[in-house]
């Protein structure tokens, strides 16, 4: 409730207590520390306390690891955490490879045509906008777009931001006729 009313400090102290008590009721391997952990680095990001908050995604990556092993949601969701966090600092070729797992992870467990899949396909899409490589972001967020009609509908506020971005990207790249097309959809 705090996190959701932004208000971090008081967020963070509920969440390192909870994590605390977990520890010594349920130990480590926990998944209700995974999650803690994944909240707590949520917090420290907004705090804009980027460090705190990759140590606390990874160690949530670590344990899901060792709760599920490689191949499940949960595990593909925190390395998307550990992405999102890695281009917060800037770190994209890193941001990339999560991503890039995390993909493989989702493709593996639900096929191409999961929301899943459209959701890391377009942080992998903003990670090659990054790098300058417009025409390969502009494919992947097409892609995403397109999985995201087919799973979700037309009407879905997921489709709606993902023609904004598209949108966005066709800005950048000067196609302003596309772009006014994408905004005007979206």
């Amino acid at each position: 409730l705090y996190y959701e009313q932004d208000r971090f400090d008081e967020a963070e102290e509920r969440f390192e207590e909870a994590l605390r008590i977990c520890l010594v009721v349920v130990g480590e391997g926990s998944e209700s520390v995974a999650i803690l952990c994944a909240n707590l680095g949520k917090i420290y990001d907004r705090q804009g306390r980027l460090d705190d908050g990759l140590r606390m995604q990874k160690r949530a990556l670590r344990v899901y690891r060792r709760v599920h092993g490689d191949g499940h949601d949960s595990v593909a969701s925190a390395l998307c955490n550990v992405g999102n966090l890695l281009v917060r600092k800037g770190e994209l070729e890193r941001a990339m490879g999560k991503f890039g797992e995390a993909h493989a992870m989702y493709v593996g467990l639900h096929g191409e045509d999961h929301e899943n899949v459209a959701k890391v396909l377009g942080n992998m899409a903003n990670v090659l906008n990054f790098q300058g490589k417009g025409a390969e972001a502009l494919a992947m967020q097409q892609k995403a777009l397109d999985i995201k009609r087919r799973t979700l509908g037309s009407d879905s506020d997921d489709v709606a931001i993902s023609l904004l971005n598209l949108g966005a990207l066709y800005r950048g790249q000067g196609m302003l006729e596309d772009a006014l097309a994408m905004y005007e959809e979206g």
